[in-house]
């Protein structure tokens, strides 16, 4: 089984954040996004995983490199890097792969989280994972026929076609299937608002009479810009509260301070005269000082005092002097 991960450019909805970082490197509850993404699609599929190959844009550098290779050799996998350096679609991002596109694989973009706990359907032809929603006209959807087998994608519907989300999750018996109708995508010049989609490769193998299944997931999270980032780390904290993670560092210097759990907190962490909690992350090396904060997500070597936080991302390498509340700000900012 091989894992595929389009991570594209670096994201310019959670700017600043991702001026330094690239959006799948920022972390939730202590681990990057695609940390957990591949990990949690790594526990879902049960057997073993080949191959994890990432799609990212050449600026990312040889360090964010080697650590997306080293996410796949935690799971005994080979880890393969690809570049797709001009934003051209979904489609043309799995192309740039191609040669890692053979065999059993699961496709998955990298800025959502699932939680999920079901077997996968090895008899289909695809499995496209989603998730039920309450506005569906927000999303692509997929439409069912009597057997519960997937027969169309329709992107935004005006009227109501079904609440089932496509969340942008993929497994695909054979993936070279894909591989061949994308090709055919790029040699038509078949683009949608400019860009080549994934959805035109499925639609094809859809109008062969392949099998496509729904796969549900009991929780999606999106880390799509800075308050559903936010919300997104609060949540996953709830999770690996109820399933037992260790989650604050044994090196913790605290004085005079409260923490009001779920929380993740870092190594070499300093909080004095400060309430931390519900919901915070705060990376390795903060240091917090006559601070309240709760709900919010904050990076590595980040100096906070003398605030009031509430709903808040912050990056690393911060010093923050202040009284303002509802924050994001990037690495390396100063604000006394």
């Amino acid at each position: 089984m091989k894992i595929i991960v389009p991570m594209a450019g670096r994201g310019s909805r959670l700017r600043p954040h991702t001026l330094t970082v690239p959006k799948p490197l920022i972390p939730i509850a202590g681990k990057p996004i695609v940390h957990r993404l591949v990990e949690d699609i790594a526990g879902v599929l049960n057997q073993p995983i080949d191959e994890v190959a990432f799609i990212i844009h050449e600026s990312f550098g040889k360090e964010v490199e080697a650590e997306l290779v080293a996410i796949a050799q935690k799971l005994g996998a080979k880890g393969t890097i690809y570049y797709q350096n001009v934003a051209l679609g979904t489609g043309h991002a799995i192309m740039c792969a191609k040669d890692s596109l053979s065999g059993p694989a699961v496709i998955a973009y990298a800025d959502t989280l699932i939680r999920a706990d079901f077997d996968l359907d090895t008899t289909a032809d695809s499995v496209i994972w989603v998730k039920q929603v309450d506005q569906p006209e927000a999303f692509g959807v997929v439409n069912l026929n009597a057997n519960g087998e997937i027969i169309e994608l329709v992107e935004k519907p005006k009227e109501f076609v079904s609440d089932l989300a496509v969340i942008g999750i993929y497994y695909f018996k054979d993936v070279a299937v894909l591989k061949d109708e994308l090709q055919a995508v790029l040699d038509n010049n078949i683009v949608h608002g400019g860009e080549y989609q994934i959805n035109d490769g499925i639609k094809q193998m859809m109008a062969k009479g392949m099998k496509f299944v729904p796969g549900k997931v009991d929780e999606w999270m999106d880390c799509g810009n800075k308050n559903v980032t936010v919300e997104t780390n609060s949540r996953m904290l709830n999770f690996l509260q109820q399933d037992g993670e260790k989650l604050i560092a044994t090196n913790l210097i605290s004085e005079n301070s409260t923490i009001i759990e779920p929380c993740f907190i870092g190594e070499n962490v300093m909080l004095k005269n400060a309430t931390v909690g519900p919901n915070v992350s705060l990376g390795n090396g903060c240091k917090l000082e006559n601070t309240t904060i709760k709900n919010s997500l904050v990076q590595n070597l980040t100096h906070i005092k003398n605030a009031t936080i509430d709903n808040a991302m912050i990056g690393s390498h911060v010093i923050y002097n202040g009284a303002f509340t509802s924050i994001s700000i990037g690495d390396y900012s100063v604000l006394e």
